[in-house]
Parts: structure tokens; C-alpha cells; sequence
């Protein structure tokens, strides 16, 4: 067995501002401050991360609703059981709010006995109507309970309520999916105001969460990554990171699990190719990898394991079938007098547990074995580790996965699941990163309001990269981009770049040609792929605006590989001072970006593989003769053309044409000008094939 090295793939120094737990006079912390000014709006979208106060944010909107606006009720809709606590009673009139928020026990269905799903939730369904037809005002329910009650009562019982989604990335436009379906048919009829939730607004099917008609509809609130673990008092650094390793990983994991640390381990699960098969015997062995048991604490359920150093670590087990055990540690894990008592439990080792909704602050590692179903799923397990707690200067995000063996039956799962790896790490970097103001260089350009250009000050005549403290945003000028036109295309380009990118490294041609096949144009995935994404996934914009948004994302997903490795270098240079600095290294990364060109110009960086930097982390992480192997089986899968693309190919050639005065050739040495080539060959047999055939 061998393991490769610890190279994080994502790495974040914060400011240690404590600007996120800071309160106004009515309780409030900058993101919940932000959502109340909002309070008035029928349809409110709130993205922010775990830890960031969604739930009171909710509450202090709620109850504004149910006092100011008409609202009659406020339903609660959770995914699941466990996350009904998020929203119980709180005194909120003891820390200056106008009013506390009340459930009656009665009405909290997560805590109501039965399942939430078929014949059994025909109760809670019954419960949710007596609840519309009597005189309470809060109801806390899971998905599933809404669904059932939105088929039996029917849309029109909810008007005049407000519906609150938490977790709103489980919603998806697709048809199929029916808690999508009812929430379309609420907007619709237009009784209902809609507050919706999410830490994660992309799902790991890249499907959209709303059609674009009903997102429009929708007043967006974004608390960023950034602005959330910036202002953080306590959490100096947080790593994220994909290990490789060959033979089972039990025999791997004492090499990257942390005794030491409070951690949360996450077996795979029994069906998938990391598994032994036998998840119990795994649990054993990661205990006795952390020491010698003791036996069980009889309170809590939790093993007790000595470590070499004498040490005894309380371990939750949540693997464990056994109903009691079971529910005796769940209990142990949830009970409010041990929340803030740091030495309640050290590790919890689970399996489809401790992720969406799980709240223990003082998780500083997440250890997962294998990829789990979906991007949405990996940075939910990673917010269970970016908590501010005291004591907590550094946490992290391990991924351990198999390293691809040309000699296994299965070599394609294994290269599937090391690309799903790395797409997480992209578009986690891409979350923490600070959000991007781009604007088109022009004569008439000139500085933003709030924003900081430096010791030089605002160039007029050169490019120019300014940072807002306040805001947490760069703004930066970029030659030749095109700005968005029509309302929703400023919507997009403002609040969704990140679900573009996310659509961007799930496209699995894309991310396997951008690492591994070096005859791939940058452009081919920049502008090809990108473009087909945004036409696929916004057919309603113009044309224009479609290429503005595809310019808006490609630039934020370039400047940020670039800007994290030029910090990097920043920080190298510093002597590593600037790792507790906060967002100055990435703030003189982007603006040495900006001193090596004359202008930042689109076309350069259209002219970046977006995945080049990954691969650099690639490199030094796997085995070079494994990396090798993996290159050449993608290196010979060729990229077949649809129509649209090679319609897009020769648009392109047409520009390429007016600027050199020919068309590009397929004999060209430059791999960007033969794929414009082949996309006028392609488009003109296609088109000399449709008129053969009348």
C-alpha cells in the first residue's frame, strides 16, 4: 500500500475579522442584517453558507411577515428529520429582536413519531392541515411531509402562507422532481411568498434548481464563502484536499487521519469500490488504528479508545444497525447542554450521517473516503468543518481516494470518481474566492466607488484591479469583454458565475481534455464547451448576452486559478507571513496578475486551460506512471462535434478570418486554428448533406 503526498488542492488564510459574528441592535449578524432589509419581498433567495445564521435570518424575516405583511402562516420545509432542530423556539426578544420565535412542540412534524414517507406520513399530512386550520402561525415539516400535503390539500391551501426551503438545492426544475413541481405550481398561482435556503445553489447533476422564469421572479441575497469564513474570530486557515492511494484504504487511512484533531470520518459506503463490503469490521480497524478500546461510556454510547500518548478519545459510532446503540449515540450527538463543550466527543466515524444540516463547530477535520453522489454532497461534508469555535485555528477537507490501476476491471469508475475529486476542488476554490465586479476597458473607464487600487491608485491608462473591503469583491477591467445587456443577463453575471462554473467542471469531456490532453485548445474548452453550456442552460438570452455570460464566467474561473497561484508566490516570498494575513496574499496575487500584461485582455484569458493549475496538483499528487496511463486513454478520445458547436467554431472563424484575412487551416500548427478548421469542415458537410437529402 502506498499513499501520495499531503498536497492540499485549495488553501484559504482568513482576516480573523469576527465581522461574521458581530450583532446589530436587534440581534443580527451582517448576513441576517442583509436578508431583513429584504423582508418585503414575496420571493427571497438566500445563498450563504453553513454556519452563517440562515435559520434566524429566516425567523427575523418570518415573523415580520406574520406581524407587518398579511401572512398568515409560516411553514418550515426541511429535508430531513434531523434539521427540524435548526429552527425550534428561540428567545430572540433577549438578544433585541421585537419578538421570539415560537413552534409548538405539536407542530415541529421532524420531531412527530413515524416516517416522513408513504401510508406512515399520512399523519403528518393530517397534522399539517389541522395546523392551516387553526389559530398557530409556525410549522416546522421535511420535504417529503410538504410534498405529501401539497398533493392531498392541494396548492390553493397553502395562500396567504409563507413556505420556507431550506437546503433549496434539493429542488430541481426537472419535472421528476416533485418538490420542484409544487413549488413551480405555488409561484404560479401567486398566493404564496417563498423564502428559499441553500448553502450550495448547483446540484450535482448540474440540472438547474428553478427554470430561469421562476428564478427571475426571485430577490437574491448572497453571503459569500469569503465574507463568512473572513470574518471569522478564531479559524486562521482551511485546506482542502484530494489524496491518492493504492490498496485498501484502511491500510491508508492512518496516514491522513489525525488522532489529535476533532474529526469526522466518513466510511464509503457498502456497494461502492472502496468498501471492504464489511462496514463494522471498518469500523473496528479505524479504531484500533487510533488506539486501544476501553469499552463504551454508558451515558452517551460512545467507545472510549486509549491513544499511544495515554489519552482517551470518546469515538461516536454511527455506523452502528442496532437501533438502540444507535439511537442512544444520535441522542448523545444532538443534546443542547453538550453543544458547546468541546469535550463531549473527539471523532464521530459515520455512513450517510453527519452531513447536510449536522452542527458540530468544532469539527476541524472531514476525512472522506471515497467520492460521494454529488458536488453538492462534498461541500455540504466540508461546512461541517468551517465553524468558528475557540480554540479552532485551522481545519480541513480530506478526500481519499483509490488511485486509477490500469490492471483493475474497473479502471473507468476509479479515473470517474478522481475527476469528480477534482472538480469539487475547483469550484470550492472558485466559492471561496472573493466575488468579481469585471467591466469592459474602455476610454471612458474609470474607478469604482469603495474600491481599493492599490498604492499607485486608479491607471487610467492601464489595467487596474481594485478591491472592496466592505464587499469582499475585486473589480477588475478586461479589454474587449462584452458587457450583459437585458436584466437577467446582469442577474446572472452578478449572483450565478458560481452555477455556471459548477456546470463547467461536471462537463466530464471538458475536464478530461482540459487535464490530460495536451493537443486540446484552451479556446476548444473556453469557448466551445463553456458556450454550449450557457446556449444549454439560458437558451433565453440573446446571443449576445449569452457570450457575455460565458466571458463573465471563463474570466472568473481563469483569474481565480491564477490569482490563488500567484498569491501562493506572494506568500513564498513573504516567508510564509502572509498565511494569517487574510485576503492580502490573493489580493497582490490578482494585482500581479494584472502588472505582468499591458491589459487584461479576453481573448488572453480565453487563451488559459482552466484546468492547467489542477493539473500541476495532479502532477505532484499521483503516481507519475499511473497519471501517464490515465493521459494517454483520454488523450485518444476525440471530442465529436454537434452542429451548434461547429456552427459556433465557424462564427469564430469568420472573426479569425476579419482579423488575419484568411480562414483558419487543418494543417495549422496551432491546435485552436485546426479545431476552428474542423468546424467549418464539419458544418459545411453537414449543411452539403441536408440539401442531398431535399
Amino acid at each position: 500500500m502506498t499513499i501520495n503526498p499531503v498536497i492540499p488542492a485549495v488553501s484559504l488564510r482568513t482576516g480573523q475579522t469576527g465581522q461574521s459574528a458581530r450583532t446589530n441592535e436587534l440581534g443580527m449578524r451582517p448576513m441576517q442584517e442583509a436578508v431583513y432589509e429584504k423582508r418585503g419581498e414575496q420571493y427571497l433567495l438566500i445563498k450563504s453558507p453553513p454556519a452563517s445564521g440562515k435559520s434566524r435570518a429566516l425567523m427575523f424575516v418570518a415573523l415580520d411577515k406574520l406581524a407587518h405583511q398579511g401572512v398568515k402562516k409560516a411553514l418550515i420545509v426541511v429535508p430531513e428529520r434531523s434539521i427540524g432542530g435548526s429552527f425550534m423556539s428561540e428567545p430572540l426578544s433577549k438578544f433585541g429582536f421585537w419578538a421570539d420565535w415560537v413552534v409548538k412542540p405539536k407542530w415541529n412534524l421532524c420531531n412527530a413519531p413515524g416516517s416522513d414517507e408513504g401510508q406512515v406520513a399520512r399523519s403528518k399530512v393530517k397534522a399539517v392541515g389541522e395546523f392551516l386550520n387553526s389559530e398557530d402561525q409556525t410549522l416546522v415539516c421535511t420535504h417529503a411531509t410538504f410534498r405529501f400535503a401539497a398533493e392531498e390539500l392541494g396548492i390553493a391551501a397553502f395562500d396567504g402562507c409563507l413556505v420556507a426551503v431550506d437546503e433549496f438545492h434539493h429542488v430541481s426544475a426537472d419535472p421528476k422532481n416533485r418538490l420542484g413541481y409544487y413549488l413551480n405550481q405555488l409561484i404560479s398561482r401567486g398566493e404564496t411568498h417563498i423564502i428559499a435556503m441553500t448553502g450550495s445553489y448547483f446540484r450535482g447533476d448540474a440540472v438547474a434548481v428553478l427554470s430561469p422564469e421562476d428564478e427571475g421572479k426571485f430577490e437574491t441575497v448572497t453571503y459569500t464563502y469569503y465574507q463568512q469564513l473572513n470574518g471569522y474570530q478564531y479559524l486562521k486557515e482551511l485546506d482542502l484536499g484530494y489524496y491518492f492511494y493504492t490498496g485498501p484504504y484502511l491500510d491508508a487511512i492512518d496516514r491522513v487521519l489525525d488522532g489529535t484533531r476533532k474529526t469526522i470520518v466518513h466510511i464509503p459506503n457498502v456497494n461502492s469500490r472502496e468498501s471492504t463490503t464489511q462496514k463494522h469490521k471498518e469500523v473496528e480497524h479505524i479504531l484500533s488504528v487510533l488506539g486501544d478500546w476501553e469499552g463504551e461510556d454508558i451515558e452517551t454510547g460512545f467507545h472510549l479508545v486509549r491513544r499511544a500518548d495515554g489519552r482517551v478519545l470518546r469515538i461516536a459510532d454511527l455506523v452502528e444497525d442496532e437501533p438502540v446503540r444507535r439511537n442512544k449515540v444520535v441522542s448523545a450527538l444532538k443534546d443542547p447542554a453538550q453543544k458547546n463543550n468541546r469535550d463531549h466527543v473527539d471523532i464521530i466515524i459515520a455512513l450517510g450521517m453527519a452531513k447536510e444540516g449536522f452542527d458540530w463547530i468544532w469539527c476541524e477535520q472531514a476525512l472522506t473516503v471515497g467520492y460521494r453522489s454529488s458536488l453538492t454532497e462534498i461541500i455540504q461534508i466540508i461546512g461541517r468543518a468551517t465553524r468558528d469555535a475557540p480554540g479552532k485555528t485551522r481545519a480541513e477537507f480530506i478526500n481519499l481516494i483509490a488511485e486509477p490501476d490500469a490492471s483493475q476491471e474497473k479502471v473507468t469508475d476509479a479515473v470517474n470518481d478522481m475527476l469528480k475529486a477534482i472538480a469539487a476542488s475547483l469550484l470550492m476554490e472558485q466559492v471561496l474566492t472573493p466575488r468579481f465586479e469585471f467591466t469592459p476597458k474602455t476610454e471612458e473607464s474609470a474607478p469604482l466607488d469603495g474600491y481599493d487600487y492599490g498604492e499607485e491608485g486608479y491607471k487610467p491608462n492601464g489595467t487596474n484591479v481594485g478591491f472592496n473591503e466592505q464587499t469582499g469583491q475585486f473589480h477588475m477591467e478586461i479589454k474587449g469583454l462584452v458587457a450583459p445587456k437585458s436584466p437577467e443577463a446582469q442577474r446572472i453575471c452578478r449572483e450565478d458565475l458560481n452555477e455556471v462554473v459548477a456546470s463547467f467542471v461536471q462537463d466530464k469531456p471538458s475536464l478530461e481534455h482540459g487535464l490530460f490532453d495536451e493537443e486540446t485548445a484552451p479556446q476548444e474548452l473556453t469557448q466551445v464547451r463553456l458556450g454550449k453550456i450557457i446556449r444549454d442552460r439560458y437558451p433565453e438570452l440573446s446571443d449576445e448576452d449569452q457570450e457575455a455570460v460565458r466571458q463573465h464566467a471563463v474570466a472568473a474561473f481563469n483569474l481565480t486559478q491564477k490569482g490563488q497561484k500567484a498569491a501562493e508566490e506572494v506568500t513564498q516570498a513573504a516567508g510564509g507571513e502572509e498565511k494569517i494575513g487574510g485576503n492580502t496574499a490573493l489580493i497582490e496575487g490578482m494585482r500581479k496578475i494584472a502588472m505582468n500584461v499591458r491589459d487584461l485582455d479576453i481573448d488572453l484569458i480565453d487563451a488559459i486551460n482552466p484546468f492547467e493549475e489542477a493539473y500541476k496538483i495532479l502532477a505532484r499528487s499521483m503516481n507519475a506512471e499511473t497519471l501517464k496511463q490515465v493521459q494517454e486513454v483520454i488523450a485518444g478520445r476525440h471530442i465529436a462535434l454537434t452542429i451548434e458547436e461547429a456552427r459556433d467554431l465557424a462564427k469564430r472563424a469568420l472573426l479569425f478570418k476579419k482579423e488575419r484575412g484568411r480562414l483558419p487551416e487543418l494543417t495549422s500548427p496551432d491546435a485552436w486554428e485546426r479545431k476552428m478548421a474542423e468546424g467549418v469542415a464539419v458544418l459545411a458537410r453537414k449543411t452539403a448533406e441536408e440539401r442531398a437529402n431535399g
